[in-house]
């Protein structure tokens, strides 16, 4: 499995090696040690969250300020647009934030650690999209930062206005959002 750190260091893109034939494919989806190796960090992942959305739907950009979630998420069906905002004030990368493609045909994961918001966007008819999580959901802890806040600046790879929640709608613009220290 190869690492890869992204412009934000502690995000971290994993991509297995894949062997497949005319009976299909294997690849090895987690490795405790390779993920250690990489973010030099031991998580013990407690929960796993398997969500399906349709085209346009965007999720995010959601965190938990206690009982904050580092989550490896990675796409089963379809494509997603996979974004990592840094919300921790202490940061050199404050603000900034990282995205990718992840799909059921590139296999590729995404390491966000606790201390970013999380948000995705479907680009296919429709995507499944699995994440292991460090902590449990608490919903009295969950927050929203606005997914268009231009404060951030995210280049969302979308034609069509998004399919929001009721929760997303009510985000608040980053400025306004609780942070971590």
């Amino acid at each position: 499995m190869k690492a890869t750190l992204s412009a934000i260091a502690d995000v971290v893109v994993f991509e297995p090696r894949v062997f497949g034939d005319d009976r299909g494919f294997f690849f090895e989806s987690f490795n405790a040690r390779v993920f250690e190796e990489a973010t030099g960090l031991k998580r013990h992942f407690i929960q796993d969250n398997h969500s399906k959305s349709v085209r346009n739907v965007l999720r995010g950009l959601h965190y938990q300020i206690q009982q904050a979630q580092g989550k490896l998420v990675r796409v089963v069906q379809g494509e997603v647009f996979d974004v990592a905002v840094d919300i921790r004030k202490s940061s050199p990368t404050f603000g900034q934030w990282v995205g990718f493609h992840l799909s059921a045909q590139n296999n590729k994961q995404l390491w966000v650690p606790e201390g970013f918001a999380h948000g995705f966007v479907v680009l296919s008819e429709s995507a499944e999209f699995l994440y292991k999580t460090t902590d449990y959901y608490a919903p009295e802890y969950e927050r929203s930062i606005a997914w268009n806040d231009p404060a951030i600046g995210i280049q969302w790879p979308m034609q069509e206005a998004p399919i929001l929640s009721a929760k997303d709608q009510q985000a608040l613009p980053f400025e306004k959002a609780e942070h971590f220290p």
